[in-house]
Formats: C-alpha cells, structure tokens, sequence
C-alpha cells in the first residue's frame, strides 16, 4: 500500500490561483484601494492602543509606519478614488494622527509625526 496522499487531497491543499486570479480581476481598483487602507487604519488603531485590549499590542513605531503608509496611500490615490470614499478615511487619518500626537510621551515638532509630510501638520 502506497502512503503517496491522493490526488484530491493534494488539490483541497494548494489554492486555486485561476479561481483567486478572477475574483480579484472581478474588484474594482477602488475597492481595493478602500480595503488596503481600512486594514491599514484598523492596523494603526490596534498599535496605538485603541482596541478594548489597550496597551497590549501598543507599539508605537510600529504605529508610526503604519500610520505613515496610510498617508502615502491616500496621498498617492486622493485623486484616483471619489471624494464619497477620500474623505471619511482622510478623517480617520486625522485621528489615528492625533491619537499617535496624544500617546507619544515626547511629541513630535508640528509637520514632523507619522504621515505629516504627506498631510502636513496635524493640530487638535
């Protein structure tokens, strides 16, 4: 008797690429570009220490990076998404900024936190 696994089993464990391939060819650029940003938003959110856990995962730098990738995007996409999708994560930009201004023991100069060269400064 042969222990070489069937090929079945083989095909339930490996991804079908073709299938994944067509459902992202089916998103629309926007859509992806909305869901990049909210996971990073939610990603920034839980290192600063604003989940019901709090100071568990607090990672400031790691919040910093997050935080300015999150800039980048919007930066880069403000012109490529519609206003009705920029807006409420330019908004939820502004506030994990101020969160991060808020949770630093030593703020950062106006213009010089996570973000600001893509935003500009960023006051309460």
């Amino acid at each position: 008797m042969s222990e070489t696994p069937s090929e079945s089993s083989e095909s339930s464990e490996t991804p079908d690429f073709d299938a994944m391939t067509r459902d992202i060819a089916e998103v629309p650029a926007v859509e992806v570009i909305v869901t990049v940003a909210v996971n990073l938003m939610s990603a920034a959110a839980v290192k600063l220490g604003l989940t019901e856990e709090g100071d568990k995962h607090k990672d400031l730098d790691g919040a910093r990076k997050l935080v300015t990738a999150l800039a980048g995007l919007l930066d880069a996409s403000t012109t490529e998404i519609s206003s009705f999708h920029a807006a409420p994560l330019r908004d939820g930009l502004k506030s994990l900024q101020l969160a991060f201004r808020e949770a630093s023991v030593v703020p950062d100069e106006p213009g010089q936190g996570p973000g600001e060269k893509y935003t500009g400064p960023v006051y309460g």
